[in-house]
């Protein structure tokens, strides 16, 4: 029979194993995002896997809590799932950097391996701290009269204890101290409740048997810990936020900024060159589609959903001229970096730290070109997809507005284009499609009004011959006329009911994983 002061502990015990179980799912996640990506599979293997462990940890929790029931069993299991966390980092990490590296040169075995592996890694850790509630239901009952209630309250500790788990380690930890660090704190933690909770029951001795635990951690922190979480040739900046892994390249004077798994470029900077050859310049094209005659000053307000380093901001500034931009990003550590590494000072801009969609809807001015830039295999948010959505976009455009979106697609793969197309014909009178060369990149645009591809090529030929517009817009407009495509029709509609993205989006993950096939990823 435990005393009251023990039983006190215990829940508190409780407690902390409840909220270090979900601060080690969620920084599971980002450890493996880091390389793999963040995408809804990837959070699936994660989470299915770890109720597996923790299946197993309450079965085996219960059957060895009848035959040791003793509070001294289950704080050196609690210590033993604490500093196994604490392993699981310092170990992964070499793992990682070599599935990095696989995936900069496409070895999906070795990839699909490391995936597996690092998985691996949290069952035993996990599955000792699932053993800790039944232990503490076991131990807390006095008579079977009160099994009911303390079962309840042991499941109601652990449960709160999770609820913080949730949330410390993506608003508090990763973004100040990384995710390994963030796996070391809440290891030292647990175990410093163990070995206290060994003190109060046992005396200074039982604990102290456990004390090479934190010491053994510690310095395998202080000697062996201390690269980054990959070594990319160029690399010259790394950190996490509370929503992306973040990297800055640069090769040539060039800076590329990268997210994640690093499978694509977000932004490009270089200090005396402006056209960068990829999807950003295309923006630029949507308000052309509108009668002739348009001309660069007719574009006097911009916005961006995804301003990540600010390409297109400094793009559409040497065109457009200092008219006032609002960039929204959703990361504003991004948008820190962008300042810092990728020029994105302009005084025209406006960056706002934001959802794109919630920020949109209450912006109180409409623009004449919204640009959608945060479209990207698997991470497409399906929010921006819908046709409620749209409909804010809608509203948000001047008379003779228009939208310009950046879809990645795969060669043989449109539906997602075809479906967005289909989505936007619902709000829109008027919808294009143009596929950046050389890449796997589409742009789709919509117009306010009704409007004619004609008039695109009407304002290419008067915009060629005047001598007051910037030659990146006259190159924008030519890939643009040279890349159109049919525009499809699709019946399936997007909505805030139902957007079944991912079913596109998983089927290019699936192909990537089992064939190697990066096309369906750009």
């Amino acid at each position: 029979m435990i005393s009251p002061t023990e039983r006190k502990y215990l829940y508190f015990a409780v407690f902390a194993s409840g909220m270090t179980t979900l601060a080690v799912e969620l920084t599971a996640s980002r450890l493996l995002g880091n390389i793999f990506g963040t995408s809804n599979l990837v959070w699936g293997s994660i989470i299915g896997l770890i109720l597996i462990y923790l299946t197993v940890g309450y079965f085996l929790g219960g059957w060895w809590a009848d035959r040791s029931p003793h509070l001294r069993t289950m704080y050196v299991i609690m210590a033993w799932g604490a500093f196994l966390i604490g392993l699981v980092p310092l170990v992964a990490n070499p793992v990682l950097r070599l599935a990095a590296d696989a995936f900069d040169q496409l070895q999906v075995g070795i990839l699909f391996g490391a995936f597996t592996g690092v998985l691996i890694l949290f069952s035993i850790p996990i599955t000792l701290l699932g053993m800790i509630s039944p232990f503490a239901i076991r131990l807390a009952i006095r008579t079977p009269t009160e099994a009911g209630r303390i079962s309840g309250r042991v499941y109601a500790v652990s449960t709160l204890g999770s609820f913080l788990g949730t949330f410390l380690p993506i608003l508090l930890f990763i973004p100040t101290i990384g995710t390994t660090r963030t796996f070391i704190v809440f290891s030292m933690f647990l175990m410093l409740v163990a070995l206290i909770g060994l003190w109060l029951s046992y005396g200074w001795r039982a604990a102290l048997l456990w004390v090479w635990m934190p010491v053994v951690i510690l310095l395998l922190v202080i000697f062996g810990f201390g690269r980054g979480v990959k070594a990319t040739p160029g690399q010259i900046f790394e950190t996490e936020s509370q929503y992306n892994y973040i990297q800055v390249l640069e090769e040539d004077g060039y800076r590329y900024l990268r997210l994640n798994e690093g499978q694509g470029i977000h932004s490009v900077y270089h200090p005396t060159e402006i056209n960068y050859y990829g999807p950003w310049k295309q923006f630029l094209v949507a308000p052309f589609f509108n009668r002739p005659p348009v001309v660069p000053d007719d574009v006097q307000s911009i916005a961006i959903l995804g301003l990540a380093g600010g390409t297109i901001v400094r793009q559409a500034t040497e065109v457009f001229g200092p008219i006032p931009i609002d960039g929204f990003e959703i990361d504003g550590r991004i948008i820190s970096i962008g300042e810092q590494y990728f020029g994105m000072n302009q005084p025209n801009l406006n960056p706002i730290a934001q959802d794109g969609r919630w920020g949109l809807e209450h912006s109180p001015r409409k623009y004449d070109l919204i640009a959608l830039d945060a479209y990207r295999p698997p991470y497409i948010p399906w929010h921006l997809t819908t046709l409620e959505f749209f409909q804010i976009v809608q509203e948000h455009l001047t008379k003779d507005g228009a939208v310009a979106i950046n879809v990645g697609r795969a060669p043989e793969d449109r539906r997602l284009i075809d479906t967005m197309v289909g989505t936007l014909k619902q709000v829109f009178p008027a919808v294009y499609v143009m596929d950046v060369p050389e890449t796997f990149n589409s742009i789709i645009y919509a117009t306010q009004q009704p409007t004619s591809v004609d008039n695109l090529y009407l304002n290419l030929f008067e915009l060629s011959e005047s001598q007051n517009v910037h030659p990146l817009l006259i190159e924008a407009l030519q890939i643009t006329v040279l890349n159109l495509q049919p525009t499809p029709e699709s019946s399936t509609i997007f909505t805030d009911d139902i957007a079944p993205i991912e079913w596109i989006t998983n089927n290019m993950v699936l192909r990537f994983m089992l064939f190697g096939d990066m096309e369906a990823l750009q």
